[in-house]
């Protein structure tokens, strides 16, 4: 799913460079044989990708300075649901998780920064879903470094568990968010680009206190706290 995001401001110039296209932005204009090698080694990268790989990054895009700084945000990382609030592995209806963001920018003379995102999703369905179909959301936020939030949007990601499947991953493109700079020193390092679900102060809280459900030897589920680590 390829996702847009603008990040407006005044007074600035906002004249966007087109993004190369992810899957062709590498081997254009090389020789054959060196592009029947990439060719290949793309097939097999493709051949052997799971979903639950989320360390491959996005191909390097040109830029003047640093990129922006990508990450979640540790109380909106995680989405679990709880039947009438109680907080039991028993109660779990949808679930879901950030696993990983791979992301890469482009900017030079005094154009706008623009930044490819990948985000992968690993969605959950537990024994008090109601139905096969869920709608999470989940926004992206563009900040001035520790100060003021840019720009923020929301996001539907609409998800069908198959009959018997209680575990989907879903990769989530968001081709071009656009940050206008206020002069050609501006550089991408201003900026911070945060990732979260939209999440209820519950489950917020939930997940600031570091929970998670594990397994006694008695067999009963039961939620332990740790230590927050940031995403």
């Amino acid at each position: 799913m390829r996702r847009h995001l603008l990040v407006a401001a005044a007074a600035v110039l906002s004249a966007a460079v087109a993004l190369p296209e992810i899957a062709d932005a590498q081997g254009r204009g090389r020789g054959g044989q060196q592009q029947q090698q990439e060719d290949d080694a793309a097939k097999r990268r493709k051949r052997d990708a799971e979903w639950g790989d989320s360390r491959a990054p996005l191909p390097a895009l040109r830029n003047a300075g640093p990129c922006p700084f990508v990450k979640t945000l540790y109380d909106a990382a995680r989405y679990v649901e709880f039947k009438d609030g109680r907080e039991a592995s028993a109660n779990v209806g949808f679930s879901g998780e950030i696993q990983g963001i791979s992301a890469g920018c482009e900017y030079k003379d005094d154009k706008p920064i623009e930044v490819a995102m990948e985000v992968l999703f690993e969605l959950g369905r537990g024994p008090q879903a109601e139905g096969r179909a869920k709608t999470y959301r989940y926004w992206v936020a563009v900040t001035d470094r520790n100060r003021s939030v840019l720009e923020k949007q929301v996001f539907d990601l609409p998800v069908t568990f198959k009959e018997g499947e209680d575990r989907v991953y879903v990769r989530e493109t968001l081709k071009r968010i656009v940050i206008p700079r206020a002069e050609m020193t501006t550089s991408g390092a201003n900026f911070e680009i945060l990732v979260g679900f939209d999440v209820t102060p519950q489950m917020a809280a939930f997940n600031r206190e570091g929970k998670r459900f594990r397994l006694n030897v008695g067999g009963q589920a039961s939620t332990t706290a740790g230590s927050p680590t940031p995403q």
